[in-house]
Parts: C-alpha cells; structure tokens; sequence
C-alpha cells in the first residue's frame, strides 16, 4: 500500500474542496493515485448531491451576463443565503450565465454543455458535494434586439452582474448607444422596482383585462349606477390598472410626475433617434418557490437527543 503523505492529502484537498479525511481515505482506497483519488471523491460526491436533492432551494442569486445587442440571465438557487456570499458558488452562477449565453437559455441544454472537460450538470453536482447544500439551475431567459442594446440592472448585488434580482430590458433605437445603455439602465430599474406585468396594454392576457372589467363592472352597477355610465367607469378604471401593470403606462420611478412613456420620449433628444421598449425580463430570486417553514427550536431538540 503507497505510503500518503500529508503533502499528498493537501494537495488533494486544495484540488477537490473535499475534507481532509475524505481525501486520506481517496488516497487509501486508490494507492496514491491523485487522478484517480479524484474520480473517486466526484463519484463519492456525486452520490452526496443526490441525497441532498430533495431539500428545497429557494435562496441562491440571479445572475446577469450582457453583450451589447443581446442579454441572458439566470436563477441558479440554493438552501440558504450564506451560500450567495461563497466565491465557488459565485463562479458558478457567473459561468452558467455565460454559458446560457452561448448555447441558449433551455435549461437541459445549459446542464448538457461543457466547461472545459466537464458538463455544467457535473459542476453543479460537484459545487454540491463542496458546499454542502442542494442547487438548482431553475430557469434562464434571454432578449436581444437588432438595433439598440440591451441594458440590466442587479438589485442586492454581491458581485458584479449577481444578485438577489437580476432584470435585463432592450431598447431597440438607432442612436447613440451611450445615451441608450442610460436610460435602458434606469428602465431596468424601474423593472425592478415595479414589476409590470406587461410593457402596455396589449402584451397583458386577455382574461385578466377581462377579469378587471368584469370587477369594475360589477362593483358600479352594485353601487346602483346606469348602464352608460358603468361603462365609462370601466373605461376609467382600466386606465388606472394599466398604470399599475404596464410598463409605459406606471409612472417612471426616477421621476413620477411623467410616465415611463414620457420619460422615453424625452430621451430620444439625448439619444437622436426614436426608442422603443422591445421586451423585458426580471427574475427575483426564489419567486413562486414554496418555502417549507421549519420550527427552529424543535430540530434544535432533535439534534440535541440524537
């Protein structure tokens, strides 16, 4: 049996991320092979990720990856917050929204591509088996415009282009590109912090324009008000819930005494040119995800009889 030095489990050690003992026991198993000692610390982690799959993951970051014309970005989550301050966790996110880049934003897609020798599934697995913790990519989405740019602003961002919110906007003009990354920055922004659900009237689904009539509708007729007059209560109050959902329509948080509209249309003096939102996204960090609410004190209890 090869004789392991500690020099060897070290090195080991600094190569994986795997604990000291895992990495002795790597050495012993394969005879000091340092290649093969590494194979079997992936599989041994591999095995370990799995286990953890099962855990819910609603923190993580969203990351953010923007080359003039075109833009990606991308939730890779995990189980707790702590992990959104880990470098290898970091790089991880940041790679995988530069590969979203590159191949597209179909999440198997992203998972089957390789980076350097591995797949991004096999450095999500092995990130997994180093930290400890279940991690997901759960979702990309990409813009781009033919003429323009596409801008992005990171709310609570730990590095650059990863946060707790990541929101790209595209801006299809052809004026000065400066200006436009300007103000296609302050939009995102406003994305951010208002959350439209569509950039006017029309992208909004048909049956919640039609569900906000029917409400209106019913609440002026059941104050006793005439048929002519209901609908242009309806007419009215549509007005007012497309300021609250549609982008153009909600007043521009930078200055809400002018609508996002305006706000545009002024800067096309700056710009030169005409500008047109032509899309949008914003992914907040762990939206829709159902957390399980877990009683501190009780699996205190637990660890403390086991």
């Amino acid at each position: 049996m090869a004789n392991i030095s500690a020099q060897m489990v070290k090195e080991l050690r600094e190569a994986t991320g795997a604990g000291m003992m895992d990495c002795k026991a790597a050495l012993g198993e394969n005879d000091g092979n340092m290649d093969a000692a590494v194979d079997w610390l992936r599989k041994k982690g591999l095995s370990k990720a799995a286990k953890k799959a099962g855990r819910v993951a609603a923190e993580g970051l969203t990351g953010a990856a923007v080359k003039g014309k075109k833009g990606v970005v991308v939730e890779v989550n995990s189980e707790t917050d702590f992990v959104a301050r880990n470098d290898l966790f970091q790089g991880l996110v940041k790679m995988i929204a530069d590969v979203a880049f590159d191949v597209g934003t179909d999440v198997e897609k992203i998972k089957a591509a390789k980076v350097g020798a591995i797949t991004v599934a096999d450095a999500i697995a092995e990130t997994v088996a180093k930290i400890g913790e279940n991690m997901t990519l759960r979702r990309a989405a990409s813009l781009s415009v033919e003429q323009g740019v596409v801008s992005s602003y990171v709310h609570g961002a730990v590095i650059d282009g990863l946060g707790k919110m990541s929101v790209i906007v595209g801006l299809e003009s052809s004026g000065d590109a400066d200006e436009l990354a300007r103000i296609g920055r302050q939009v995102a922004m406003h994305v951010a912090a208002s959350n439209p659900q569509a950039i006017d009237p029309s992208g909004l689904d048909p049956a919640v324009i039609s569900r906000e009539k029917d409400v209106l509708a019913d609440k002026a007729k059941a104050q006793g008000k005439p048929a002519n007059v209901v609908d242009k209560i309806v007419e009215s109050g549509l007005k007012t819930f497309y300021k609250e959902v549609c982008l153009l329509d909600q007043p521009f948080i930078h200055d809400d005494k002018k609508s996002v509209a305006q706000a545009l249309k002024e800067a096309e003096g700056k710009v030169g040119a005409p500008i047109k939102v032509t899309g949008f996204v914003r992914f907040d960090r762990g939206e829709g995800i159902e957390r399980v609410e877990s009683d501190f004190a009780a699996e205190v209890a637990a660890t403390a009889k086991g």
